[in-house]
């Protein structure tokens, strides 16, 4: 089988998360002391015994989940399964960091940071209240972008944020714009639209601040080619190119997240199964509902690895 490994996005952190890996591999224990030195703090200890508000906060949810991540694939290489088994690596959203750490093109340490400062700069370019995102449901993307321009007016945002699967698109901009497109959405055939419990409206252009600024911090870190090609999310194809990596960063701050359209890139390229490497399986759902011929897999706690090792032996 032809394997991609997957890494999750925001939403998907949980006190405890990767406690269990720590305990269990050195490996795994030794991607949290190198995160929190990154960082200069003990994330690790709101990770697994602090609050679940504090850690669902964008600064801390960001590093927090790609550490858990790394940790997952650094058990995973201690039991002989490495990431150049894969064809393809991606990550959904502040995921393609996780990816790309995986995969060497960035220091743990550097994804540490710029996640810290994606998620703080991410979180202040738009006030509280201002921004929202809404989830529509059953609505296919071409739709979904046309409720989307209808709710937009001269002065207030709304674009499709994410196109996560065949039935779920998630729009971002300014709130009034937002509610009116979930108001849209219903007249459109849409089994349900709903605000999203999130703190900032992400992957639109009301994130051009933070943009800039992750442009500024990527150009003060190394990228190197990555062992295993990407997918891009704004791209949904693979790149390898440093260079073009950097700029894609940048462009994902404000872009959409063609997560529908990166799994049927891998899909055509070969791709039988995921395993989606850390915490949560929201992915595994998004992707047995786009390619049902991809077997899904999540990987993060010792039980999974065990399950993982069962099936290759």
């Amino acid at each position: 089988m032809t394997r991609a490994y997957v890494f999750p996005g925001q939403g998907a952190q949980t006190i405890g998360m990767g406690r269990a890996l720590a305990d269990a591999y050195p490996a795994a224990r030794a991607v949290f002391d190198e995160v929190d030195a990154a960082l200069g703090e003990n994330l690790s200890a709101l990770i697994w015994e602090g609050d679940q508000d504090a850690l669902t906060l964008t600064e801390n949810a960001q590093p927090a989940l790609m550490a858990t991540s790394i940790a997952a694939m650094r058990a995973l290489e201690a039991e002989g399964i490495h990431v150049t088994d894969a064809a393809f690596v991606a990550g959904h959203s502040l995921g393609e960091y996780s990816a790309l750490c995986a995969a060497g093109a960035l220091t743990l340490s550097d994804t540490a940071r710029l996640l810290r400062i994606r998620g703080r700069t991410m979180q202040d370019a738009v006030p509280v209240g201002v921004g929202a995102m809404a989830a529509l449901l059953g609505l296919d993307f071409a739709t979904a972008q046309s409720v989307a321009l209808e709710a937009a007016s001269a002065t207030e945002i709304c674009q499709a944020a994410n196109d996560n699967d065949p039935a779920q698109v998630v729009v971002s901009g300014h709130r009034a714009a937002v509610e009116r497109a979930v108001e849209i959405a219903k007249t459109r055939g849409a089994k349900r639209a709903l605000l999203l419990p999130v703190s900032a409206p992400f992957h639109c252009a009301l994130m051009a601040p933070a943009a800039d600024a992750m442009a500024a911090a990527l150009d003060a870190v190394a990228i190197a080619t990555p062992r295993v090609p990407v997918v891009a999310n704004v791209r949904a194809a693979a790149v390898t190119d440093p260079a073009l990596i950097r700029a894609l960063l940048v462009e994902q701050v404000t872009g959409s997240v063609r997560w529908r359209e990166s799994v049927m890139f891998m899909a055509e390229h070969g791709v039988t199964e995921a395993w989606e490497i850390g915490a949560g399986k929201a992915l595994s759902g998004m992707i047995r509902r786009i390619a049902k011929d991809i077997d899904c897999r999540a990987v993060g706690t010792p039980d999974d690895i065990a399950a993982a090792l069962a099936t290759k032996a």
